[in-house]
């Protein structure tokens, strides 16, 4: 009996949830399932899963096989449809949410070239701050920049990223340069403002995250007028490289308290569901990060 087959048929009664249901997705009878199982557990010389009339129950052993049948299944689905997508063409609607400070710098430019190389899809570019239901809203890909915590989602990362305290050299001549976090009291912090709620700078501090209070005399909910400000010499700002990174290269901002900044601000692409995702996705995806890892295309204004 094909091993493949055994393995494949195992995870598709772990899913569906019993013999009979995964029998009538694939149109045989469940005796033949059954002996399929048991053709595999043979083979292993271990019990995977637990059989009555009404349920299955997975095994120690089973549950640790699931997971590496999952894995293998997966890589096959890939393996085949890279393969075949060598002489398939995407086409189709694309649609994109990413944040609006971030989209227009950093997805908006790139997408003419993508349509160029894809002349069969249509992209609609949504640009908001706010944590999209990419399901409920019709949303293909979402860029977010943030500890991915949502386990329903898949997320690639699509680039490095940190977030930093910068200033203006001129701020920094007349205030001087902070180099505790205490030292933020006394300087004049452009916050982000939103909803009403002013939101605080995270650090890094003894191996911990932590999330500091700040205070200014200007507070706003756009991003780009922090970045803005922090040009104009007004005060310090908390922002992200893909921001600030072209400025640093120039002088045109320096970075203070790097010995504080704090992990997991990556960029990443999400969706919903990564078995059989749309080739115009894949190509989407792929096509970011192949931009984004050009070098020195970070140090550079798009």
């Amino acid at each position: 009996m094909d091993q493949f087959k055994q393995i494949s048929t195992f995870v598709e009664v772990v899913t569906k949830g019993s013999l009979s249901a995964a029998a009538r997705a694939e149109g045989v009878a469940p005796s033949l399932i059954g002996r399929r199982i048991d053709a595999l557990e043979q083979r292993l010389g271990v019990k995977l899963l637990q059989r009555t009339t009404r349920k299955i129950v997975l095994t120690n052993e089973g549950m640790a096989f699931l997971d590496n049948c999952q894995r293998i299944l997966a890589e096959l689905e890939e393996a085949e449809a890279a393969v075949s997508e060598r002489n398939a063409n995407a086409v189709g609607q694309l649609t994109i949410s990413a944040p609006a400070g971030f989209g227009r710098q950093h997805v908006a430019p790139l997408i003419p070239s993508f349509l160029a190389e894809h002349q069969q899809v249509n992209v609609t570019l949504n640009l908001n701050d706010r944590v999209v239901d990419l399901i409920g809203d019709g949303v293909d890909i979402a860029i977010r920049i943030a500890t991915l915590n949502d386990s329903s989602l898949i997320g690639v990362k699509l680039a490095d990223n940190q977030r930093v305290v910068v200033a203006s050299p001129a701020y920094i001549k007349r205030h001087g340069t902070p180099r505790t976090l205490a030292d933020l009291a006394r300087h004049n912090c452009l916050a982000f403002n939103n909803d009403g709620s002013q939101r605080g700078w995270t650090f890094r501090q003894q191996g911990k995250n932590i999330t500091h209070k700040v205070s200014g005399n200007m507070v706003c909910n756009d991003g780009e007028v922090l970045h803005d400000w922090a040009l104009a010499g007004k005060g310090l700002a908390w922002r992200s490289m893909w921001e600030v990174g072209a400025e640093l290269t120039t002088g045109k901002l320096v970075s203070v308290l790097d010995e504080f900044a704090a992990p997991d601000h990556d960029i990443y692409a999400v969706f919903a569901q990564k078995r059989h995702l749309p080739l115009r996705i894949r190509l989407f995806v792929d096509f970011l990060k192949h931009a984004y890892s050009t070098p020195n295309y970070w140090n550079k204004k798009s």
